[in-house]
């Protein structure tokens, strides 16, 4: 005859079964952008004059909401080199990747983000290349951006002009941030801007835009007409150039969008090839 389990047992056994179903519910809420099963990883790029350590709010936000998410730093000695510190991270990520880039940082993701792994493109105040087009042609037809004045030194390196930097680069953010920004610039080789792609992402694979409205790095109309060429999702917000970091909720919101969009896409796609 089969011995029955005492009652401390049993009591033992619902616990742990009530213990498992709860990790298994934290678990489904720790990891909201599931694509058909997959994860959805998030990798944030700096653009030029920067480092990674602006997308801090962005960052914050997104891993409070539960998802995967990490920064490039790129070193700003070539188009080649910074695509290659970004293909190196989005490697390190599990399932698919929203890649999201500022500024030079379009360009970056723009080439980067032919890799298979990434599913959507996120463009924050950012340039696009097209296929075989530098970032430099794309200022071609567009008034001057008056405010931002780069400095570059004899070695070929630029850093935006002291002076000019807050009204130029952060003028929504306070004078104590907009300064550190201003201090700790990390200059950029002004030759990556003649660099061609050698094959535009947003060609074959989803973008959406975020466009600060008073973004002082750009001439009028320059940032609608390259998110209108894209055919991207485009989410227009007050602010400057610095917006990753001074509207980073309205960054992060768009960020989110995309990862919802694209898992929702590969859910119709897996069941599309499923019938």
């Amino acid at each position: 005859m089969r011995k029955e389990p005492d009652m401390p047992s049993k009591i033992r056994q619902i616990a742990l079964g009530a213990a498992t179903a709860l990790a298994v519910v934290n678990t489904a809420h720790a990891q909201p952008d599931d694509r058909a099963g997959e994860q959805t990883s998030i990798v944030l790029v700096h653009g030029a004059f920067a480092d990674g350590s602006g997308w801090r709010g962005v960052y914050d936000r997104l891993v409070a909401k539960g998802y995967r998410v990490a920064i490039v730093q790129n070193p700003l000695t070539s188009l080649e080199d910074d695509v290659d510190a970004t293909k190196r991270v989005i490697e390190r990520q599990p399932g698919h990747v929203i890649l999201v880039g500022h500024s030079w940082g379009g360009t970056v993701i723009t080439e980067a983000g032919n890799h298979p792994k990434v599913a959507g493109l996120v463009y924050v105040s950012a340039l696009a290349p097209d296929t075989g087009e530098t970032t430099a042609q794309q200022y071609e037809g567009f008034p001057a951006a008056t405010e931002f004045v780069i400095d570059t030194q004899s070695d070929g390196f630029g850093f935006v002009n002291r002076d000019k930097f807050k009204a130029a680069f952060a003028a929504d953010a306070s004078d104590s941030d907009a300064a550190f920004l201003r201090d700790s610039q990390v200059p950029i080789n002004m030759a990556v801007f003649t660099t061609p792609i050698s094959e535009a992402a947003w060609r074959s694979k989803p973008s959406w835009a975020v466009i600060a409205r008073e973004d002082q790095a750009f001439g009028e109309g320059m940032l609608l007409h390259i998110a209108r060429r894209m055919n991207a999702d485009i989410t227009e917000v007050p602010g400057s150039h610095a917006l990753f970091m001074t509207q980073a909720q309205a960054v992060s919101e768009v960020i989110e969008r995309a990862a919802r969009e694209t898992r929702q896409q590969a859910g119709e796609t897996t069941a599309a090839r499923a019938n």
